[in-house]
């Protein structure tokens, strides 16, 4: 269980310009306050992808003040869980955290509407951890 009165979500790829940006606007959408969310990359591209802010634009969520962030231990400890998408060995690993690796397509280079089903999935996982982080009360 989270050690933290609100549970702490770090999501981290490679980039830090995709699918952890997609997945930490979902959760921070959805969760209205309820889960700490963050992000980083392992190797933090320069700016946002350009098609995945269009998509996300899609559904309300601004992804234009948003910019990749680099991957820190700190980040890591203030964790509750860390999923990652893709970052292969670069994501430091502490005992008795929580970890979930997210097999995703990478949206580098795509166009939005193949980048669509890849934030539709990463909004039903999001979904699906935040009812299993907080759960809905009666």
């Amino acid at each position: 269980m989270s050690r933290h009165a609100v549970p702490e979500v770090l999501f981290v790829c490679v980039h830090n310009a995709g699918r952890s940006q997609m997945a930490a606007a979902l959760l921070d959408h959805h969760a209205a306050g309820r889960v700490t969310v963050r992000s980083a990359g392992s190797a933090p591209a320069g700016t946002i992808n350009p098609a995945v802010a269009q998509v996300m634009d899609e559904l309300g969520l601004d992804l234009t003040k948003e910019f990749p962030k680099p991957l820190t231990t700190e980040a890591v400890q203030a964790a509750d869980v860390v999923i990652t998408m893709g970052c292969g060995d670069a994501c430091p690993i502490f005992p008795g955290k929580r970890y979930l690796d997210w097999q995703l397509d990478d949206p580098a280079g795509l166009p939005a509407d193949r980048i669509r089903p890849i934030r539709d999935e990463i909004d039903r996982r999001v979904q699906a951890l935040l009812a299993e982080l907080v759960p809905a009360t009666a």
